[in-house]
């Protein structure tokens, strides 16, 4: 590291590069020194806002040049492991775009790869650095929900269509990842079925319910071909509901305490009497920095000081493993896959597929 900033190169100039360039570019403790990209024009782009950048159409340039300390990757997952590995082996730190890689077997090389050169390995996570989710992560640290009974999320929209994974793969991470973050404990099974429409190409809906050792269940919608954009997720507890909508532009965490109330005896079910709680909604104040930026910031801290990423290998390996069980679910046509599960999981999950 020189000049008291960490070096950055930026492999991948495409849907989501230049909001990392631009990020980097803006922190102070960084230089963003070149950028890699296949199309002429993309580099053009980015030499107009960055005169100072230098551009190269060969990642190899940017993995060898001494004045880079740190590798960011934006580009296809298919090529996320060769890329991520070539700049680990030239002793680089590295940002990922997320997923990590294509399979748990990458990722844990990848991971391996790191630990034995005492190099940060990170993937872009975003949510995970988002005001709101962090909010959220609060409030259920906090206890302020209760037991918590299940996370429901729908993301939608038109496109944007994958040739190399499935809609799981590119918009399911998100929920996946968030919920490893936000809650205590991780799913022991995985259940989703879904649909192909374009011929030759990858699942574009898909439905996943995650099974936990408590009584939580997870559910995910995820469609390239919903007539609107739908960013909503419900989190519900036996003490307060969460409903967190990442599209509203001010209230996008809304905390309401309502719930069920039961009476009656465990030993006769048809004795139970349900009561509803109906109290205050409110909506906590959420920061408006940009969660690009906290991420941003986090990376350096962690390749200039050797702290543990929030979004590090090890919790990019745990999102895999469930995305190929989900995938691996989805070709049996929903049969729940055990990620790590006691008998009872198991039973429950075959019980609700």
């Amino acid at each position: 590291m020189s000049n008291n900033s960490l070096g950055i190169g930026v492999v991948g100039y495409g849907y989501w590069g230049p909001n990392l360039v631009r990020n980097f570019a803006s922190n102070p403790s960084a230089r963003v020194v070149c950028v890699s990209d296949l199309d002429p024009q993309r580099l053009a782009d980015s030499r107009r806002l960055y005169p100072n950048l230098t551009t190269t159409c060969a990642y190899e340039d940017i993995i060898k040049n001494p004045e880079v300390d740190a590798v960011v990757i934006a580009t296809p997952v298919h090529t996320h492991y060769e890329l991520a590995l070539a700049a680990l082996k030239a002793g680089k730190h590295v940002l990922v775009e997320k997923p990590l890689a294509s399979s748990a077997d990458m990722a844990r090389r990848l991971i391996d790869e790191a630990d034995r050169r005492g190099l940060t390995l990170m993937v872009d996570h975003t949510f995970l650095y988002t005001p709101a989710i962090q909010k959220i992560r609060e409030l259920l640290l906090k206890d302020e929900l209760g037991q918590i009974y299940y996370y429901d999320s729908t993301r939608s929209s038109l496109g944007l269509f994958q040739r190399d994974v499935n809609v799981i793969w590119d918009l399911a991470v998100h929920d996946i990842s968030i919920i490893h973050y936000i809650l205590e404990e991780e799913p022991v099974a995985v259940s989703a079925t879904g649909s192909c429409h374009v011929a030759g190409s990858p699942e574009n809906m898909a439905h996943i319910t995650l099974f936990f050792d408590s009584p939580c269940v997870a559910h995910v919608s995820v469609n390239w071909l919903s007539p609107i954009k739908v960013r909503q997720t419900f989190v519900g507890g036996s003490n307060k509901m969460i409903v967190y909508d990442d599209l509203e532009p001010t209230e996008k965490i809304k905390v309401y305490d309502k719930g069920i109330t039961l009476n009656g005896t465990t030993e006769d079910a048809k004795e139970f009497r349900i009561g509803y709680r109906a109290g205050d909604m409110w909506a906590p104040h959420i920061s408006t920095k940009e969660a690009l930026q906290t991420e941003v910031e986090h990376f350096i801290d962690c390749a200039c000081n050797g702290t543990k990423p929030i979004s590090n290998g090890i919790s990019a390996l745990r999102v895999i493993e469930v995305l190929e069980a989900a995938s691996r679910s989805i070709a049996q046509q929903g049969r729940p896959i055990v990620l790590k599960a006691p008998q009872q999981i198991w039973k429950r999950a075959r019980a609700t597929a």
